[in-house]
């Protein structure tokens, strides 16, 4: 008892430390406090989880654990985000559209220094901290939403109101990613397993400093996700529906999960679901919708598909190939084509009678995804870290402890990363997942075994 509550304090003042204290450019302090975190990560949860099926007492959550997992959270609820910039756009988003302006038809670079910009309090300041400046907003309008609620909660001046703009933007990810918590240990229950498989994802390093600490929206797309799942394993169609929806309107990655609904409850009734999602989301989208919103937002995604590139996997590997026989970077061609490929994919990963789970789907989907991106931020892993509970893979976690690595790029001006810890970061990954496939898995998720069919 002693040791665990000495690795609370460490942690705790780990995640302070990390977030209050290190920029992305210390890589060594950095990557010793992750190193530090994932240690007790490691040693919290290996005494807490029950990966098989759990006995009477074994269903009781660990209260004490759980609590620490909202007290670290709750300790950076004052942080200004130190390893990512995506918060000052969503501040600039959040701020149009609490005065009324449609922030996809407003162009960052075309509107600082305008009457508009100071009637709505984009300063200089928030300007020169935004990372893509010269591209219209991809953010669904969900997350929309979010940042006109900090936007209307902090409308005043720059610098002086940042720090509410950023409990604005944090409250919703924060009660967001309690709600996954929780989702997670009643799905659990439900199906016969500890409650304290959610540990995985309640206490991950990576999930706490990306989400809360950075603040980054994934938790709250995982959080509709699962409310989907649980109303719809309750054959609330209609309320399933308008929380996959929330959740495509929150991050646009649900969307892969339509193909897997429709083959997992029935091609009538998948497709009902999958019909009533669509419809939700585009009421969603319905208050900006406009030419200016298919053109602009079409236009930022297909530069993200066919400009940007970080700490990739395959697409590096095949950028390599095109350097080697053609002398130039080909990611226009090579984006569009991995794209096609993990398209083609997740259609197999849905319909083909693969023995695999529902569960096991999901997480080969979501795998499948990420290693075909030209982009793979850290906080993209979370939802891979959330979808891992329900499965007895457990190459998500390594990932979650690696992918920090990547922060070596932002070490040096101008940022240029190094591919041998791309590579470090990989191959392990790569290797336990490998072993892990071909392995006869016994489930993690109850009464649903990884060998079985689930395609009705």
């Amino acid at each position: 008892m002693i040791s665990r509550f000495a690795w609370l304090l460490v942690s705790a003042a780990g995640y302070v430390g990390l977030t209050y204290g290190v920029p992305r450019a210390q890589f060594w302090p950095l990557i010793g406090l992750f190193g530090l975190l994932t240690a007790g990560y490691y040693w919290l949860c290996r005494r807490a989880i029950h990966p098989l099926h759990a006995t009477a007492s074994e269903r009781q959550p660990d209260w004490v654990l759980f609590g620490a997992a909202v007290v670290f959270r709750l300790l950076l609820i004052g942080a200004i985000p130190n390893l990512s910039d995506d918060a000052f756009r969503f501040i600039w988003d959040g701020r149009l559209l609490a005065h009324g302006y449609n922030p996809y038809q407003c162009l960052p670079s075309a509107l600082v220094d305008t009457p508009l910009a100071i009637r709505t309090g984009l300063s200089r300041y928030l300007y020169e901290r935004l990372n893509s400046p010269h591209y219209y907003t991809v953010y669904p309008p969900v997350n929309q939403a979010f940042f006109a609620l900090a936007g209307w909660v902090a409308p005043g001046p720059l610098p002086q109101s940042l720090l509410p703009a950023l409990i604005g933007l944090r409250l919703p990810i924060l009660l967001g990613d309690i709600a996954v918590i929780w989702l997670l240990t009643a799905l659990l229950s439900a199906r016969g397993l500890s409650p304290n498989l959610a540990l995985l994802y309640a206490l991950n390093p990576l999930v706490i400093v990306e989400l809360t600490g950075n603040i980054h929206f994934e938790g709250v797309m995982i959080g509709f996700t699962l409310l989907a799942i649980w109303l719809a394993l309750r054959q609330r169609w209609v309320l399933a529906a308008l929380a996959l929806a929330l959740a495509i309107g929150t991050k646009l990655l649900p969307l892969m999960l339509l193909p897997l609904a429709v083959a997992g409850i029935g091609w009538k009734r998948g497709f009902w679901l999958a019909g009533l999602t669509g419809f939700f989301t585009l009421a969603l989208f319905a208050p900006f919708a406009n030419m200016a919103l298919l053109q602009n937002m079409g236009a930022s995604l297909d530069l993200y598909f066919q400009k940007f590139e970080f700490n990739a996997s395959f697409y590096y590997l095949v950028r390599a190939v095109g350097y080697w026989i053609r002398g130039y970077n080909t990611i226009e061609t090579v984006g569009v084509g991995l794209s096609l490929l993990t398209t083609l994919g997740l259609l197999a990963l849905a319909f083909w009678p693969f023995r695999l789970s529902v569960s096991g789907r999901v997480l080969a989907s979501l795998t499948l995804y990420f290693l075909m991106a030209t982009t793979v931020h850290p906080w993209y892993l979370t939802t891979l870290v959330a979808a891992s509970v329900f499965t007895p893979a457990r190459y998500p976690l390594l990932w979650s402890a690696l992918v920090p690595l990547s922060y070596f790029t932002y070490a040096r001006q101008p940022y240029h990363e190094n591919l041998w810890l791309t590579a470090l970061e990989y191959l392990p990954v790569l290797a336990l997942a490998c072993w892990e496939w071909r392995q006869p898995q016994q489930s993690a998720t109850g009464s649903e075994s990884c060998s079985t069919v689930r395609t009705s």
